[in-house]
């Protein structure tokens, strides 16, 4: 049974952006990562009250239903939009010969903002991997972004903020429970990774360029 879109689109825009409940066991096309719970150097301040419990092996995606499945085993076509300056941006775009990552993000959660300024620290280290922060929120509010929080993003030529104004995330690639949700493929478009919610940056370093 077919989910209409602006159902599931509600379901995940309803997300509490920073919900960070225990981490899934999330499948991918070589392998099955696990998020950990180690961030000890995150500030958690801000979310006192969450659970920060891992979870149990092998446990599967509370969503794992019809509205969430499985990621996108190759990048799909898709059609996004860059923020600057509205221009369309396609699969086609993606520079080729290199791994690209996928960040579904909300620019009002606190954990996206949290790994934009890690990975911006960490740019060094993962400037030949083609990044996307993708987001369906409103343009206004993803402006700033990488400005704010990932300054050292900025202006880089493998790092995009795009726009998803049709909901073709969601449609296309996965329905994520928590932001942000990170999605690797590799320079063949193949699925190798995937988690949602926060993650230690030494590990997402190691997943973008391992």
């Amino acid at each position: 049974m077919m989910i209409p879109v602006y159902f599931v689109a509600s379901a995940v825009m309803s997300l509490s952006s920073c919900n960070n409940a225990p981490k899934n066991a999330n499948a991918s096309t070589n392998q099955v990562e696990t998020v950990n719970g180690d961030h000890a150097n995150h500030d958690h301040a801000d979310h006192a009250g969450h659970d920060h419990g891992t979870a149990a092996e092998g446990q599967q995606p509370a969503m794992d239903n019809l509205a969430q499945g499985a990621p996108a085993q190759t990048i799909p076509a898709f059609n996004f939009y860059k923020v600057k300056s509205g221009v369309s941006f396609t699969n086609a775009d993606i520079p080729k010969g290199k791994k690209t990552v996928f960040i579904l993000f909300d620019p009002n959660c606190s954990h996206c903002r949290d790994e934009a300024s890690a990975l911006g620290k960490n740019y060094n280290k993962i400037k030949n991997v083609n990044l996307y922060f993708v987001s369906m929120n409103d343009p206004a509010l993803m402006a700033s972004f990488l400005e704010t929080f990932g300054k050292e993003l900025v202006g880089k030529p493998n790092v995009e903020v795009l726009y998803d104004r049709n909901q073709e995330f969601i449609q296309k690639i996965h329905v994520p429970k928590q932001f942000p949700a990170n999605y690797v493929y590799g320079a063949d478009n193949k699925l190798q990774t995937f988690w949602d919610g926060d993650k230690n940056i030494n590990d997402i370093v190691a997943a973008y360029t391992k």
